[in-house]
Formats: structure tokens, sequence, C-alpha cells
């Protein structure tokens, strides 16, 4: 993941003073395969006035809801046995299945919600949406305001560092990879704090 990272960011660095429109393609391929690293990094270009950060957003926003779509529709697929092993390594095991589908059909807003803003556990949770035979307009519904919160959150964060950063980015773009570096793994460490408090939660009460 680093290394398509690295190569999405030196691309993106790259095209964005003579061919924006491609950068924000690079943008939204990135966006799609690691979204919030290349999503700050791209929007702190947009600070620095190399790229327009409305199709910063727009980019970050489609690659989003087109990999949340991904999910779901493998998840509508998920009965065939081929399908049913990928989303087993997905996340999406057996043990989950049950349990994660029921509270999908009983708290879809609150599920995805929750996998969106927090994302922790994003894939099996839209997997699970397809595979409850949520409606997709149903899906869509709650999966694009909440992205776009999201998506505004981060190019607002990665604008306003490249606003103030803007003849250093331009100097040393390399430090647009650090910062993305940095971004991920501030986030990776929220995902560990969370998850491990999620799951001292449901653990049993030894007495």
């Amino acid at each position: 993941m680093v290394v398509v990272l690295s190569e999405t960011l030196a691309g993106l660095i790259a095209a964005a003073p003579s061919a924006p429109f491609r950068s924000l393609v690079v943008v939204a391929v990135g966006a799609f395969l690691e979204g919030p690293i290349v999503t700050v990094a791209a929007a702190a270009l947009a600070g620095a006035g190399q790229l327009p950060w409305w199709g910063v957003w727009i980019a970050a926003l489609v690659a989003d809801v087109v990999g949340d779509t991904v999910l779901y529709v493998l998840g509508r697929h998920g009965d065939r046995p081929r399908v049913a092993r990928l989303l087993t390594r997905l996340g999406l095991t057996d043990a989950r299945r049950t349990s994660l589908t029921r509270e999908v059909r009983s708290h879809l807003p609150r599920i995805v919600i929750g996998a969106k803003l927090v994302d922790i556990g994003a894939v099996p949770a839209y997997l699970a949406a397809g595979l409850a035979n949520v409606g997709y307009r149903r899906f869509l519904a709650w999966i694009v305001p909440t992205t776009a919160v999201r998506v505004t959150v981060l190019v607002g964060l990665g604008y306003a560092v490249g606003d103030r950063l803007a003849r250093d980015l331009v100097e040393r773009p390399w430090l647009l990879l650090v910062g993305g570096l940095l971004v991920g793994a501030v986030l990776l460490a929220g995902r560990l704090v969370v998850g491990r408090a999620t799951a001292a939660r449901r653990r049993p009460r030894v007495r």
C-alpha cells in the first residue's frame, strides 16, 4: 500500500502544474485506493494553488461512493460460493454475517454513519448492506451525505495546510508524501484505539 500511495502522490505532484484535469483523475484513483491520505494531499495542492479545491472535493466524493457501491454489489451477490469466499476474506466471516446483516436491516443509518466517519469495519458493514438486500437508493441516501461531510473535513484540513505551506510544497513536493503518511498513521492509530475500545465493551464481564 505504501508503494501504491507513493506512486499515486508522485503522479499527482507531477501532473498538477500542467494538467489539472489529469491530476483530478489521479486524485479519483488514489482516493479509491486510499481515500483519506490522497484526499488530504490533493487538497494541500489545492491550497497551494495547484488544483481547484472543488475538483478535488468532487473527485474524492465520487471515488468514495463508487468504492462503497462496489462493496454493496459484492454483498448483493454474497450467496454465490466464490463471492462468499471473497466476502470472508474481506472481513464478513460466517460468525459476523448473521449478526451484522440483522443490524444493518434494523439500524442502517447508525451502521453507515459510524463506519464512514470512524472508518472502522466499513468494508464488512457495506458488504452486509448488500447481503441484507437493503435498497440501493436507501443505501445511497445515507452514504452520499455522510461521505460529503467526511470529504469536506479532509479537503478543508488539506487546503488549510497547503495554503500556509504553499511555497514549501512547490519547492519540496516530497512533503506531501511525508504528510500523507503521517495522516495515514494517525488514522490507523485512531482505528486501533476505537477498535480496542469497542471490543472491550462487547467482551462479556468475567465474574
